[in-house]
């Protein structure tokens, strides 16, 4: 066994700078924190090429003497805490004091800072935490961290980079997490010269929100309250009429700190358990004011998990202020009395006995009368007597030309089958009936659409007469910039619009092109991007195929006439399997005679 020996500085800094550096994001997430703590009022984050090349991080707090500018980049050296006490009352983002050393020890830095009342800025250049060069320049208050060239000395861990948008996404991420605590600080983000973010400092977290997520999410958010002896919460929630299936705009913060705990986010959700369907989750951002000396924010290296010492006790205030605005907000369910379709109830007045006696309506029964059976054409039933409606769907009555009903026999197959509260469709068999469940059919139709598209090259988009905008937060709009081409492969011309909006110019064919549920379609289809793990090609080759086919059918409106019935069983019986949807649910059941047979014998 080798012996035992101490590892060189610049190489623990390495090990350290894999936990705390794990790409562009993790450096821009420690700077923005020191910057913060620094005390200051205006904070730029500058990007080049998602980071990769640049992210230098601009404040005007306190700045840093020439001897604190050389030492911040010493390993553990920090000025927020000094004895073991401290640790229990952490109001600070940063306080281990590894970040720069671990930042420098992966990358080139250049530091620039001056105090209140330094004439002169300090200057320190280092490459790979070996070389350390100081010098007097020019610069404003505050400081100056340029890093430049994340990774080059670690090429393994740069090649398992992303792409530039999914780096900058995550960027984005983190610099919102931070701006969203603090409402008093202004921020602006740039990447490649050109503004993502420019933030004022605002009047109230609302209207931080409101900068950074858009007024039409502010909008759907209503106020949270709660002050105890434990914990104070404050905060929005969601409407659950707008709760999405994609996950993105839930946050919780501790004293400013923004962490993420699977279990307060049950706490959340068990509070919406009355208002919104399963599979979708709401919009929140909670803020929750503690003592310091009862959580533990030391128990990971991103510092993004908190330790709680009584989380259940958290759990139950957090569900119950969730809970308690919902219903003062009256977001539960109700009768509405004046609605269209409410029951009419008359008055019933003093010469009420002056109507009392009525007459009831008789009906004709023909009890010969077989919807299936292509019986007479002319205006009278099939069983010979004067009828209002002709069988076969063909109307030849005195006055009319008898070629009238020619117009329609192209059509006349569609009568051969009828639509159930447009979703099942019903028609004959050799021995019996086929109910086809709507939904199921299509997600199949849609299903080998999607395959075909991508194995032939074939697409067919519907292109919208009006293009619709969704807004879709900065991060996600590199989501669908970073996958357009793909996406054009299988119909959907969704561009970006700005720095936070897509416009859905066209749909695959099949889906619903509803502008009013064009939002939920684009959340959904973020959810299936967000979620994949290989290219998109791979995902739609594979299962995930089947989910942009069920996600398309789910989105479609009930059948409304025989025709469109007829049209979808057309498309159904052309795929390559009828039988089956692509999750293996049946789409279609027999209804035999015999059956029938027995239904009526069991009512005698």
């Amino acid at each position: 066994m080798p012996r035992l020996r101490i590892l060189p500085g610049n190489i623990a800094n390495m090990i350290a700078a894999g936990e705390v550096v794990q790409r562009p994001a993790s450096v821009v997430k420690e700077l923005l924190e020191n910057a913060v703590d620094a005390g200051a009022g205006s904070i730029t984050v500058v990007l080049s090429d998602a980071g990769r090349t640049l992210v230098q991080v601009i404040d005007n707090g306190c700045g840093m003497s020439p001897e604190d500018a050389l030492v911040c980049f010493e390993r553990h050296a920090t000025s927020k805490i000094a004895t073991e006490e401290d640790l229990a009352n952490i109001m600070t983002y940063g306080f281990r004091g590894e970040a720069l050393s671990s930042i420098s020890s992966v990358a080139e830095v250049t530091l620039k800072t001056r105090r209140q009342g330094d004439e002169l800025a300090t200057q320190v250049q280092l490459t790979d935490f070996k070389h350390a060069v100081t010098s007097r320049c020019s610069a404003p208050v505050g400081s100056s961290f340029a890093v430049r060239n994340l990774f080059f000395n670690v090429p393994a861990r740069r090649k398992f980079l992303k792409s530039d948008n999914i780096e900058l996404k995550h960027c984005i991420e983190e610099f919102s997490r931070v701006a969203l605590t603090r409402p008093d600080i202004g921020f602006t983000l740039t990447h490649n010269g050109k503004n993502i973010y420019v933030l004022k400092p605002a009047k109230s977290l609302k209207f931080r929100v409101q900068d950074i997520m858009g007024p039409s999410l502010a909008g759907e958010m209503v106020d949270i309250s709660t002050e105890t002896s434990v914990v104070k919460i404050s905060g929005f929630v969601g409407r659950p009429d707008t709760a999405r299936k994609t996950l993105g705009n839930q946050f919780l913060f501790v004293n400013g700190r923004f962490f993420r705990s699977p279990y307060l986010h049950k706490a959340v959700m068990k509070a919406y358990e009355e208002f919104i369907p399963e599979g979708v989750t709401p919009s929140y951002f909670i803020y929750l004011e503690t003592d310091p000396s009862v959580i533990d924010v030391n128990i990971h290296p991103t510092k993004t998990e908190i330790k709680f010492e009584d989380d259940s006790v958290i759990f139950q205030i957090l569900y119950a202020s969730v809970k308690e605005s919902l219903g003062r907000n009256s977001f539960g369910a109700s009768i509405d009395f004046e609605g269209a379709g409410a029951v009419d109830v008359p008055v019933i007045g003093k010469n009420f006995d002056r109507y009392r006696e009525m007459t009831v309506p008789s009906a004709a029964v023909d009890p010969d009368y077989n919807p299936f059976d292509d019986g007479p054409t002319d205006f009278e039933s099939p069983s010979g007597k004067g009828g209002a409606f002709p069988a076969g769907g063909i109307f030849r009555g005195e006055g009319h030309p008898q070629g009238y009903g020619r117009l329609f026999e192209e059509k006349q197959t569609a009568g051969q089958c009828i639509t159930v509260n447009g979703k099942y469709v019903v028609t004959r068999v050799k021995d019996g009936l086929m109910v086809v469940n709507v939904r199921r059919a299509r997600e199949r139709i849609l299903y080998e659409q999607f395959l075909a598209a991508l194995d032939k090259g074939e697409n067919v988009t519907q292109i919208s007469l009006f293009p619709v905008q969704v807004r879709v937060g900065a991060a996600n709009r590199l989501v669908f910039e970073d996958n357009a081409a793909a996406l054009a492969e299988v119909g959907f011309d969704i561009a970006s619009f700005g720095n936070d909006a897509v416009v859905v110019n066209g749909l695959p064919s099949g889906f619903n092109n509803d502008s009013a549920d064009m939002e939920t379609l684009v959340s959904d289809l973020l959810l299936i991007l967000s979620e994949q793990k290989g290219s998109l090609r791979e995902m739609l080759n594979s299962a995930k195929a089947a989910r942009l086919a069920l996600l398309g059918a789910s989105g479609q409106k009930p059948l409304s006439s025989p025709f469109e019935a007829q049209r979808l069983l057309d498309a159904l019986f052309n795929c390559s399997n009828t039988e089956l949807t692509p999750g293996g649910k049946r789409i279609a059941v027999i209804i035999d005679v015999a059956d029938i047979d027995r239904k009526f014998e069991q009512i005698q």
